[in-house]
Formats: C-alpha cells, sequence, structure tokens
C-alpha cells in the first residue's frame, strides 16, 4: 500500500513492483485496488509504449516544480489514459491536413481500441470525413502518424499500404459504391479476389457474411435489383470479407430511410458483439452517435 500523496508515478512503480514480486493478488495505488489482470494487459500489450508513456509522464513531473500536472488527477483518469495509450488498436498522432491555404485537421490526437464502436460528429465541413478518410489510409496526413496494430502504416510505400489496407481495413459508403455489372455475392467477393485469398474460401465466407445479414434469397441480384436498404447490407458484408481489424463507415445511414437506418444501427452493434468487430463512423444521425461507445465532436479542425 503506498500512501496516499506520494506522486503518482512513485505509486506506479511501487504498484508495479509489488504485483511482479508476487507480493499479493492485487495492490493498492491512490486508494484503489488493482488487480494483477489490470496490469498483465498493460504491460505485456505494448511493453515500448507503456515505457514511452511513463517516460513522458516523468518528463512532465519533472518539469513542473509543483507536481501540478498531476494535481486533480485521480487514478481512474490514469488507469483510462493508459489504458487507451498502451491497449489502443489505431493510435493517431497529431494529424494535419491543409488544402489550399484552408487547414481542416489541426492536430488530432486520438486512439481506438479493440471491439470499440466510435461515431464523429460535427457540422458539415468539420473535417470528419477528411479525418476518416486518412484514418482509413485513403488520404496522407500533411504532418503526423498513424499506427494500426503498431504499424507505421504511412511509412509503407503505395503498393505496400494498398495491400494493407485490403488485408486490415473494411469500408461503408454511403451511396454504397457497389460495381453495378456483378451481383451481390461478387461484390462482396471483390476485395478477396484482389487480396488473391483462396477463391472457394472467399466465397463461402461471402454466403456466410450474406446468410448472416439476412441476405440469402438475393445474393444472385445486382444492385439495381436491391433496395437500398439490401444494397448497403451488401456494402457490409464486403466491408467484413477480408476479417478487417477495422471498419471505417462513412455516413452509412445517410441514403436510407428511418427504418434501414435503424437495422444498420443495430448491425452494426450485432456485429461487435458476433465478431468483436471494430467500428469507427462518421454520422450526422444523433441517435447511432448516442448509442456508440463514444461520441467524437470535432470542431474548427480539433476534436473537442
Amino acid at each position: 500500500h503506498v500512501p496516499a500523496g506520494t506522486g503518482l508515478s512513485i505509486q506506479f512503480f511501487s504498484c508495479f513492483y509489488s504485483l511482479l514480486r508476487g507480493v499479493s493478488h492485487d495492490a493498492i495505488l491512490d486508494g484503489n485496488t488493482v488487480t494483477f489482470k489490470n496490469f498483465f494487459c498493460l504491460i505485456f500489450v505494448n511493453v515500448h509504449a507503456l515505457f514511452e508513456f511513463v517516460a513522458n509522464l516523468l518528463d512532465k513531473e519533472s518539469s513542473s516544480k509543483t507536481n501540478s500536472y498531476l494535481q486533480g488527477v485521480s487514478f481512474i483518469d490514469f488507469d483510462n489514459h493508459l489504458f487507451n495509450y498502451v491497449c489502443a488498436m489505431l493510435t493517431a498522432t497529431a494529424i494535419t491536413k491543409t488544402y489550399g491555404s484552408l487547414p481542416v485537421l489541426k492536430g488530432i490526437d486520438l486512439q481506438i481500441k479493440e471491439g470499440e464502436v466510435v461515431s464523429i460528429v460535427g457540422a458539415s465541413g468539420a473535417g470528419k470525413s477528411t479525418l476518416l478518410h486518412i484514418l482509413g489510409t485513403l488520404d496522407q496526413p500533411d504532418q503526423g502518424t498513424l499506427k494500426l496494430n503498431g504499424e507505421n502504416v504511412f511509412g509503407l510505400d503505395q503498393k505496400a499500404l494498398a495491400t494493407f489496407r485490403n488485408d486490415n481495413i473494411g469500408f461503408i459508403f454511403q451511396f454504397h459504391n457497389l460495381l453495378p455489372e456483378f451481383n451481390a455475392i461478387e461484390n462482396v467477393c471483390m476485395p478477396g479476389y484482389i487480396g488473391k485469398r483462396n477463391t472457394k474460401d472467399v466465397e463461402e465466407k461471402a454466403v456466410h457474411l450474406l446468410t448472416m445479414l439476412g441476405m440469402q434469397d438475393r445474393m444472385d441480384h445486382k444492385p439495381s435489383e436491391l433496395s437500398g436498404g439490401e444494397q448497403q447490407r451488401v456494402s457490409v458484408a464486403r466491408a467484413l470479407i477480408n476479417d478487417p481489424v477495422i471498419v471505417f463507415a462513412d455516413e452509412p445511414t445517410g441514403n436510407l430511410d428511418s427504418k434501414n437506418a435503424r437495422e444498420l444501427h443495430d448491425l452494426f452493434f450485432e456485429l461487435r458483439e458476433k465478431l468483436g468487430q471494430t467500428f469507427v463512423i462518421v454520422t450526422h444521425n444523433e441517435e447511432l452517435a448516442g448509442m456508440t461507445d463514444r461520441k467524437l465532436e470535432i470542431k474548427d479542425g480539433v476534436i473537442l
């Protein structure tokens, strides 16, 4: 038990040391019980990031004689911050983007954890879609870094980046972007074909996804023969065909009526429960945004 009032970093290391020595199954940090399970996640998911975070924290402490950086910060705040930093599947740091003389993004920092459903909201022109395209590697920032499962994606050349995108990222667009000359199952299979995956496996996966999404009787229909809601379900299946680690959706309900929009909202959370899927959704739909685990609001190029 480390006394309250001790510098938070000192408490952290004392607790960390006690747990590693096996002194007890848990430890007390600033009045809060910390289990070994908590620390196991933090330590072993990304050791480098953990020590980088603590080093940055110590540097901030040393720069303040009064330790003001930590005043008023509870352990729970620290725990959430540290968990986000260490356990994030996607980390964007200091992302900026300017078109001509117009700055659109002004230093965006965010982390997305595996299995989260996160919405990005804001007024038209705030930079939501620009940010989504950068997070999805469809566009590149002027400055900043983007890491997905530890991979510095903008350090890849164009060919490697395209392969990485196809293998790891799924997209759902407002207007579906289905290829009109192909039927539903062919549209769903397309990313798998591009990724040169086993044709039989891809087609079996497409049938499974379309069936799961209630499209088992519409697989042979072309987009022009499908309703708006059905087309969007095909686009969802296409986004999932390569088992992506994350799916980005840009105004996915913007072209749907209220009934189909609600069904799509529910579908995102159903897929999270069934597949553990991670979603980042740009939306103007307040109902959908309110259902998500976190709502990030962009205003004037920054996240509020």
